[in-house]
């Protein structure tokens, strides 16, 4: 008798030790505090800020669940209305759609009938949506800042190394640009800079600028039919590219920019299976530029067979979600005690700063 009420009582010692620790951390929709909505879990740079924000929130004790809506708004929508009904005390939001406040403006709609806050992150959403309501903030990036770095790095790259990169002799650098989604500021600004300031480059050091492989393409841009940012986009234009340009053809692409390093994945796969940036000595390497500093494109950096990327770091942008959070949580204002952080004026729009990453 007297073993079993032990075994009794050290069973309950135990179920109490447990019971904390479930308590918090990535639970069911019914227990969460913090509802985070993600636009897809697919995309690279996206994994890594669930990652590590995951890992932040479950430190800091904080009930909270994912969602992942696939790249559908409507999918989203719904998400954010249930987790409403079922008591969210706080919305973390990476908007699908970003080409018209439409959407935000039904999830800000949403969020004040509730009372609760809202974090948009990432994909930016415009100032009048934030301003709209007082429990709103938007962290993330300038998104015309990647495409500066990526145009100043590419500018860079191509003076150092012109002649080399000048395939057929015929004084001209020839490239392909991969934009990702139509409509999307990141797509946009990046699309612009990373070869306008690269051409500034070419210009002081009095190069021709970048010209873009196909002359009837006036949009000098391949866009994802589909409207993501995918790396089987990018690896079916490529391989479609390679069939007709070649070195032996003295027609090859000599340069591939895109926007994300997803994209620029799927062509370096393209490029390899057809001998190219295999990192084997002798190979022919095309410089690809990418964006985000993917642990994926780290290892490509790594190996040769990519040029280099901007770093959008995941972590810092997940150290500033969960300080907001907490700010949220504890009903103060979302950027309380943040002023290491740049916010923008007059807005509550937080900025963390990009990198430009050419190897370790």
């Amino acid at each position: 008798m007297k073993i079993k009420k032990l075994l009794i009582s050290f069973i309950l010692i135990i179920s109490l030790l447990i019971i904390p620790l479930t308590s918090c951390g990535n639970k069911t929709e019914d227990t969460a505090d913090v509802h985070v909505f993600y636009y897809t879990y697919s995309d690279p740079y996206i994994s890594t800020v669930r990652s590590a924000l995951d890992k932040t929130l479950d430190s800091a004790g904080i009930r909270y669940q994912d969602h992942d809506s696939n790249n559908n708004q409507t999918t989203q929508t719904e998400q954010i209305q249930t987790a409403i009904t079922k008591g969210a005390k706080l919305l973390v939001v990476n908007i699908v759609t970003t080409g018209s406040d439409d959407a935000a403006k039904g999830i800000i709609s949403l969020a004040k009938d509730a009372g609760i806050p809202v974090i948009f992150f990432n994909r930016e959403v415009s100032d009048e949506i934030v301003k709209s309501y007082d429990k709103c903030a938007f962290i993330g990036t300038d998104a015309a800042e990647a495409g500066k770095l990526q145009g100043d790095m590419i500018g860079d790259y191509a003076v150092k190394n012109f002649n080399s990169l000048d395939l057929n002799g015929d004084g001209e650098i020839s490239y392909v640009l991969f934009m990702g989604e139509k409509g999307n500021n990141e797509a946009i600004y990046r699309t612009k800079y990373s070869v306008e300031n690269a051409n500034k480059k070419l210009e002081e050091a009095s190069k021709k600028p970048l010209k873009f492989y196909d002359a009837s393409n006036t949009d000098k841009y391949l866009l994802d039919r589909d409207g993501k940012w995918s790396a089987q986009a990018a690896n079916e234009y490529m391989t479609t590219i390679l069939s007709s340009h070649s070195t032996a053809n003295k027609n090859m692409v000599e340069m591939v920019i895109c926007n994300n390093d997803g994209m620029a994945e799927g062509a370096i796969s393209a490029l390899n299976a057809a001998g190219y940036n295999t990192g084997k000595e002798g190979s022919t390497a095309i410089p690809v530029f990418g964006v985000d500093a993917t642990s994926a494109a780290k290892e490509l950096i790594k190996d040769k067979k990519m040029t280099g990327t901007i770093k959008q770091d995941g972590e810092a942008m997940a150290k500033a979600i969960e300080k907001s959070v907490e700010n949220a949580l504890n009903a103060k204002s979302l950027f309380d005690g943040m002023s290491d952080y740049t916010v923008d004026e007059g807005v509550a729009k937080l900025r963390i700063p990009y990198a430009v990453y050419l190897g370790e």
